[in-house]
């Protein structure tokens, strides 16, 4: 395995267990807000959204989002593309009774809106160091080398 193949993985691993993201349309006023991903583990080329018809993000188009792990060993930004989810199989697959406290009219509001973030690329940085790291930098050490290789551009 390569050493971008495990950052990728470990980006995968971690967004599984904290699956919130700052969200934002590239060419549109406002800030990027937080969301939570619905992944699907057999689909590595997009992760879901629910949220409203009146939202900011509903118009979709080109996007970026930002993820920190929850440990903060792993950031990431990721682009890619905003798009309506049409297909209610899906829709339905992630749905829960999380999701149904958002909505008052449940699975038929007709505010719901499911969005699709087909993904582009991404710039994941590890942040763990080693004990003998940490200690260097500490004392004003030279940290470089200990973060060599944790640092990966990659096609999601």
């Amino acid at each position: 395995m390569t050493q971008e193949h495990d950052i990728k993985d470990r980006f995968w691993k971690e967004l599984s267990d904290s699956p919130f993201l700052m969200v934002g349309l590239d060419n549109a006023p406002g800030h990027s807000i937080p969301m939570t991903a619905q992944l699907d583990k057999d689909a590595n080329h997009a992760f879901w959204f629910y949220t409203s018809r009146d939202n900011r993000l509903a118009a979709g188009g080109a996007a970026m989002a930002q993820f920190a792990g929850k440990d903060h060993h792993l950031f990431a930004c990721i682009s890619g593309t905003l798009v309506e989810e049409t297909d209610q199989a899906v829709v339905d697959a992630h749905w829960s009774n999380e999701v149904a406290a958002w909505y008052e009219g449940g699975r038929e509001d007709p505010n719901l809106l499911m969005l699709r973030f087909d993904l582009g690329d991404a710039e994941i940085w590890l942040a763990d160091m080693s004990l003998k790291g940490v200690f260097k930098m500490l004392i004003g050490g030279d940290i470089r080398s200990e973060m060599k290789g944790k640092h990966a551009e990659v096609t999601l």
